[in-house]
């Protein structure tokens, strides 16, 4: 009777310790899984970090992130040094280390019709070259593409 009772006391030490580790083992994996699903959430956007683009990839970048919540890209053409944004307006007017930078604004008053109309301002040559660069906020989220024409 004796030898039963420290069995049943060691396979419930057992149970409880493999327990604890796939606890832990659990936890590891979804934080893994959480910064997977980051990186690829953002993937999409990378793509135009510190890269060179002709003028039809940059409205076809416009077409494709117009509806994204919270993000705006800002357009620089030869035409209209100041720059345009669409879709949201970021905060890029302060320095890099405010707490306020890439923050969203508002609503950006640009329109795609803009960017192929030849006699506006905004119009991006489908031939030009642009460079792209990302804006990050204070918490490293992806708010914004600035393209700037070369």
């Amino acid at each position: 009777m004796a030898a039963g009772i420290f069995l049943a006391i060691a396979l419930i030490t057992l149970a409880v310790v493999l327990f604890v580790s796939a606890q832990d083992s659990t936890k590891a994996a979804q934080s893994n899984f959480s910064n997977i699903q980051t990186e690829l959430s953002q993937t999409a956007f990378t793509v135009y970090d510190n890269t060179t683009l002709s003028g039809s990839q940059v409205v076809n970048a416009l077409r494709k992130f117009r509806d994204v919540d919270q993000f705006g890209i800002q357009i620089f053409t030869g035409k209209n040094p100041a720059g345009q944004w669409y879709g949201k307006t970021i905060n890029t007017s302060v320095p890099l280390d405010n707490v306020t930078y890439g923050t969203v604004v508002g609503v950006a008053p640009g329109l795609i019709a803009q960017t192929v109309d030849e006699a506006d301002i905004n119009y991006v040559n489908p031939s030009g070259k642009f460079r792209a660069n990302l804006v990050l906020d204070s918490s490293n989220v992806i708010r914004g593409i600035v393209f700037r024409q070369q």
